[in-house]
């Protein structure tokens, strides 16, 4: 097969995020986030393990970004830590965590690497959550207003802005579902905390907009593709209220302005209403430049009574999985992102996320992750078919750049293309590194 060819203009990132990689947890007044509390609870993350140091990237940012040079990165997309920021999570400015993404910004820019910044990667400031977190309204105030410092501060060096990277993951899986901090379960805080985050984002897009930031803004939802297991309406359902639940809750209000109607109707009849106020939805429809889309895994599958809030079963047709067991589906990446460009037309799409967890570690210095190019490859052949079929993606940011604290799963979860020792913190490229150097050198597949 010949290889196939991606535009000339192209944009080819990695990600990363600002808990999962900085360490440096109480250092130059960054105050406590909401996620170094969870992982200090027993049981909630593998092995009791924290972002503390993760990768210590706030001391090595500088041996961090020279890999991404020598990688050929276009574009480095990472998240700002709030409470770095605002310890408090609003009042008083901390200058020295302001300084640090000052310094990261310029250093990107120095060796022509495009900063992409994400406002919010789950890293709520714990005083605010101590308040209500995101079920309070004032935590609405308060990301604006930390927004804005960070538009004023940060914009014109920055030209791509992500306000809110994978919001059903903050409110259902962190409020209804208790994987990930705070760790609630109660649906009714979950859906509240979904309508929060979205009217946090359109406030933070008109903000951007009257401030006159020059560049981009929109956000980076996370999607799955469940394709019906049968022609029976009961599986068609039960698929559309799954994939449903990612891409339209999220987006129409968006793009249409409303909630999606068969959703509505679902959460009500189990006992959740949005508590959308006069207003609300206006904010939430601001325009936005791009959609950035997070996209890792899906299935095929039915309905299952008991399966979970959607009813929705996924069905083991042999598909391989990744070493934390997600099965490798990349049609489904192809026919998610065909959904979202049939139902919201022509809005340009950077995949802000995509990539395999497989632990393979050094051997004489040597990391041969094959199955993570495997999986790259699958995906990217994929992305250039939705290309080819008219979706706008401008880019595609590979994650992750390194190894990392991976969330509930602590260290025991390997996404990077740079293994990193995690008692040394000696990083490794690994093959994969060195197959995306030559994607990007010669933007072939």
């Amino acid at each position: 097969m010949k290889p196939v060819q991606f535009p000339q203009d192209f944009i080819w990132g990695a990600a990363t995020a600002s808990y999962q990689i900085e360490g440096a947890y109480d250092e130059d007044g960054r105050g406590m986030s909401i996620w170094d509390t969870f992982a200090r609870i027993p049981g909630k993350v593998e092995n009791m393990d924290n972002g503390d140091v993760a990768c210590d990237s706030y001391h090595r940012f500088r041996e961090d970004i020279a890999f991404m040079k020598e990688l050929g990165l276009k574009a480095y997309r990472f998240s700002i830590a709030w409470p770095r920021i605002f310890p408090e999570g609003t009042g008083e400015l901390n200058p020295e965590g302001l300084a640090y993404y000052d310094a990261l910004v310029d250093a990107l820019l120095e060796n022509g690497i495009e900063p992409v910044c994400t406002l919010y990667h789950w890293d709520l400031p714990q005083t605010l959550q101590d308040a209500g977190g995101w079920e309070n309204r004032a935590t609405v105030d308060a990301f604006v207003e930390y927004a804005k410092t960070l538009f004023r501060a940060l914009g014109g060096r920055i030209k791509t802005w992500i306000t809110i990277n994978e919001p059903w993951c903050v409110s259902f899986l962190s409020n209804y579902l208790g994987l990930h901090a705070p760790g609630n379960k109660d649906l009714q805080l979950a859906v509240t905390v979904s309508h929060h985050l979205l009217l946090a984002h359109g406030r933070a897009v008109r903000t951007f907009r009257e401030l006159g930031i020059p560049g981009e803004i929109g956000f980076a939802p996370n999607v799955t593709w469940m394709e019906p297991y049968s022609s029976r309406k009961k599986d068609a359902d039960a698929c559309k209220r799954e994939n449903g639940w990612y891409m339209e809750w999220f987006m129409d209000p968006v793009f249409k302005g409303e909630y999606p109607s068969f959703l509505v109707k679902w959460f009500r009849e189990k006992g959740a209403e949005v508590p959308v106020l006069e207003g609300d939805m206006e904010l939430i429809r601001e325009k936005i430049d791009f959609l950035g889309i997070n996209y890792y895994s899906g299935s095929v599958a039915k309905y299952g009574e008991q399966a979970g809030l959607m009813a929705c079963e996924p069905v083991d047709m042999g598909y391989t999985r990744t070493d934390n067991g997600w099965p490798i589906y990349p049609e489904g990446f192809y026919k998610a992102l065909s959904y979202i460009g049939g139902r919201y037309g022509d809005i340009p799409i950077y995949i802000t996320e995509n990539g395999a967890c497989y632990n393979d570690g050094p051997d004489r210095g040597i990391v041969a992750d094959q199955k993570r190019i495997d999986y790259l490859y699958q995906h990217l052949l994929q992305l250039h078919r939705s290309i080819g079929n008219g979706i706008p993606v401008k880019g595609y940011f590979a994650w992750s750049l390194l190894d990392n604290f991976e969330w509930a799963f602590g260290y025991s979860m390997r996404f990077g293309l740079i293994h990193v020792d995690y008692d040394t913190l000696v990083r490794t490229p690994k093959d994969s590194y060195y197959w995306y150097q030559d994607v990007i050198e010669t933007g072939e597949v």
